[in-house]
């Protein structure tokens, strides 16, 4: 567990110890006389005061939580339980006198419980209660009442631990989504007084240029667009190999430029972080195709799609386009690009790659995407 919520729970823990520790020697001094060895009692209670100091200091430390210690304090409770016959007899545990562990044993219980959640949490309850009911010859309303609460302790602080850490993490991720939006707001108007207007400056003084004149503002052009896109759209979601889920219009519309035309739903179409990024670099490599085989000046459409089952996700661009055979030519001269680059990446989603070109009059590929 992160240490924003964790601290205040092991300080609670070690509260815990040392109120049932006064505990046990309340009702040892109580019930000392109905033990069938009471001097044994002696080494067994420096035992217990000895480890709860021990576990509280070492609990306090964030990298002793570990397995070691966590079995190390199990192991000491099943021991205090185990001797428990010895010391105090069978026929007093008969007649309901209580081991000498008692409440202390739900220290352990707890520690457990917050330090892996409720499955942990009832494992400890589980064994500690399981030999505290082994050891008694007859058993007792108050022995299974104990037994019940042990490991409904268990699941119950196992359960609010698990949301706690649930809590604080999406905590987090809002904050650094706070300050990723105020940034980028910063940097929004910095760029809006000076790169962008410098851009847009070098697009329309160098339009109605030829040669490399032209070229240039036509690159400065398509920056511009893609920064305006870049700064004016809010985070798609969780920032790269998170868990969570963004909306593809945003991951897509980012590739929107002078010669990209981007076209999508109304609403959000939500993906988990991972495939959005496959789905994104898929677009980008038919761009690339785009780019590299009809030319800079080439314009290309890209439209999404959402309906119930399946998310469609179509490239379209006005190039000289291929006759058919030509992708599979390729494929056997070792060319790789479209099935690797594109199919491949598809296809690890359980999706398909559906191309359709004519020669002059352009190519269309379309990407489909199982929503499971």
């Amino acid at each position: 567990m992160q240490q924003g919520l964790a601290a205040p729970m092991w300080r609670a823990i070690g509260a815990y110890r040392i109120a049932s520790l006064l505990y046990v020697m309340v009702l040892m001094v109580r019930n000392v006389d109905q033990y069938a060895n009471p001097v044994a009692a002696g080494p067994v209670l420096a035992l217990m005061v000895g480890w709860t100091a021990f576990a509280t200091a070492a609990f306090a430390r964030p990298a002793w939580r570990g397995w070691p210690l966590l079995i190390a304090d199990l192991a000491v409770s099943l021991a205090v339980v185990v001797i428990s016959p010895y010391v105090v007899g069978q026929d007093a545990l008969s007649d309901g006198v209580p081991t000498l562990a008692v409440a202390w044993l739900g220290a352990p219980v707890l520690a457990w419980a917050v330090s892996g959640g409720r499955r942990r949490g009832l494992t400890a309850a589980l064994l500690l209660g399981t030999a505290d009911v082994v050891v008694r010859d007859r058993l007792h309303p108050s022995t299974l009442n104990g037994f019940a609460l042990m490991v409904l302790a268990g699941f119950v602080v196992g359960l609010v631990a698990r949301l706690a850490v649930d809590a604080e993490e999406r905590m987090q991720r809002a904050i650094e989504l706070e300050a990723a939006t105020r940034e980028r707001e910063r940097l929004a108007r910095d760029i809006h007084d000076s790169v962008l207007q410098v851009l847009a400056l070098v697009q329309r003084r160098g339009a109605h240029l030829d040669g490399e004149a032209g070229e240039l503002a036509r690159l400065a052009g398509q920056q511009e667009a893609k920064l305006r896109m870049l700064i004016a759209d809010g985070p798609a979601g969780p920032a790269p190999g998170e868990e969570g889920e963004a909306d593809l219009r945003v991951v897509l519309g980012r590739f929107a430029s002078d010669t990209v035309s981007i076209a999508s739903p109304a609403t959000p179409v939500p993906l988990p972080v991972r495939a959005a990024e496959t789905v994104a670099a898929a677009v980008r490599a038919t761009l690339d195709n785009v780019d590299r085989h009809a030319g800079p000046a080439a314009r290309a459409w890209v439209l999404l799609e959402d309906d119930d089952a399946t998310i469609t996700v179509s490239v379209r661009d006005d190039g000289p386009g291929f006759p058919d055979g030509r992708l599979e030519e390729a494929a056997s001269q070792g060319r790789l690009g479209v099935a690797q680059s594109i199919r491949g990446r598809i296809a690890d989603l359980g999706g398909t790659v559906e191309i359709y070109s004519t020669p002059a009059e352009g190519t269309e590929v379309e990407l489909h995407i199982p929503r499971r």
